[in-house]
């Protein structure tokens, strides 16, 4: 592409394999999980351009600043809203609401970690909930393994629901151009199906080992959910900007606002309603404990991954890909589609579904010719999002929340091991696909 190569590869070296090279040792070494996958990603993004496959104006275009914007907005809405306690309170509320029966709490808090995973990114759901779940199963006294693992599962189910629930749906929306209301259409009806099909096989393989006493349930019957709420006019006001950032994605068709501008306006009124009220002092206190609450590794690693992706891109490696897989697939659409949703969830239980899905995205768009156009395709970015998002409940390394919460769970002395975990979640997933196999092939091909 004109413009986009620097103008000399170091050494004239092909840049289609410096550009690859550098790719795949990124890849090998996040895997290898010596160090932090932030600092690899901008180091191999800064060799791009010192080799001089990408010149730095190029490098930045290749950055989506949608994906940024809408992250960054999120978290500052959640990491505010949070500090009214409401999470909390859901939890605690959830538990007393099925008279706190291990196996009703289970289910009750796996379906709230859903839930709140379609709104919220997984790994913040998880952080929210897990400490609650922690207390309330040393309460009841059962293991909290069956509840943690519930919760992963749920995360991950939940989050492929919506645009903002999972990163690969987010950088699927934004880069394609996808609208919200677009993804509630055609992956909520499957995701709510593959959460009550999981729950069957997990019902049985739980039910016998989930038993409390009737001390042990007054107890947690005895929690007080509305003690949680610490501040009840932030929650007011959480809840008013969390519904207009909900009615911006909706009306994003009508409006032309780009989720990244919704988000990071809903995070600027919250910050403002917080402290339009306080001294100049408290301001700059609150805004900066704002900001800290911010994953800033997280994008920091999604600016490294967007420069590797484009230099792949601009040397011709993604169209190179593309032309491979319609070889293997002898263009045949149902092929593909079915390819794409197998191959991603295999693929996303045993490496980080992030980096995968920002390859997978301009490869599959260079197939649109093959497939009559970005509306053919429609079918390869659903199959690409539900393997990407469920097929990272395969295992622990699968998904980000499974690995926090592993350190949630460890840090309270209840680790939870790569085997054990593989062992309860890795044919729940391949359940899962099954279903969206059968759903894909019903509704669009």
């Amino acid at each position: 592409m004109h413009g986009e190569s620097a103008s000399h590869v170091l050494l004239g070296w092909n840049a289609a394999w410096v550009a690859s090279l550098l790719f795949a040792g990124v890849y090998a070494l996040i895997i290898a999980e010596k160090l932090n996958r932030a600092i690899l990603a901008l180091l191999g993004a800064a060799m791009l351009i010192l080799c001089g496959v990408l010149t730095q104006e190029a490098a930045f275009r290749g950055i989506d600043f949608n994906t940024i914007g809408l992250l960054m907005g999120m978290m500052l809405i959640v990491g505010i809203t949070a500090k009214s306690g409401v999470f909390q309170y859901l939890a605690i509320w959830s538990a007393k609401k099925v008279q706190a029966k291990p196996m009703g709490v289970l289910f009750m808090l796996a379906m709230v970690t859903a839930f709140l995973s379609s709104l919220l990114d997984n790994v913040t759901t998880v952080l929210l909930v897990v400490p609650v779940t922690l207390l309330i199963t040393e309460e009841l006294k059962v293991r909290p393994y069956p509840f943690l693992i519930a919760e992963v599962l749920c995360s991950n189910i939940g989050g492929t629901a919506t645009l903002i629930g999972d990163p690969p749906n987010i950088m699927i929306g934004s880069l394609v151009g996808i609208p919200f209301n677009d993804f509630i259409y055609n992956l909520t009806p499957v995701v709510l199906v593959v959460l009550g099909v999981s729950c069957v096989p997990y019902y049985f393989m739980y039910r016998k080992e989930l038993v409390t006493t009737d001390e042990a349930r007054e107890r947690v019957m005895a929690f007080n959910e509305s003690e949680a709420i610490k501040d009840h006019r932030l929650l007011q006001q959480a809840l008013i900007v969390l519904a207009l950032v909900l009615a911006g994605f909706f009306t994003s068709r009508l409006t032309h606002l780009e989720p990244a501008t919704v988000a990071m306006g809903g995070a600027a009124l919250l910050l403002l309603l917080d402290n339009f009220t306080r001294s100049a002092e408290e301001q700059g206190e609150q805004v900066q404990k704002a900001f800290a609450e911010v994953e800033w590794v997280t994008l920091m690693f999604f600016v490294g991954l967007f420069i590797l992706v484009h230099g792949l891109e601009t040397s011709g490696v993604i169209r190179s890909m593309a032309e491979r897989l319609l070889e293997a697939t002898k263009g045949d659409r149902t092929t593909t589609v079915l390819a794409v949703l197998w191959g991603s969830a295999i693929l996303s239980a045993f490496i980080d579904n992030i980096p995968f899905v920002a390859t997978m995205i301009p490869l599959i768009k260079s197939m649109a010719p093959t497939f009559g156009g970005e509306q053919g395709l429609m079918p390869l970015w659903w199959a690409l999002s539900l393997g990407a998002c469920l097929g990272g409940n395969g295992t622990l390394i699968g998904a980000s929340a499974n690995l926090v919460v592993a350190g949630l769970a460890e840090r309270a002395g209840q680790p939870i091991r790569f085997v054990t975990y593989m062992k309860t979640c890795f044919g729940l997933m391949l359940l899962s696909i099954v279903v969206c196999h059968v759903y894909i092939y019903w509704r669009y091909l």
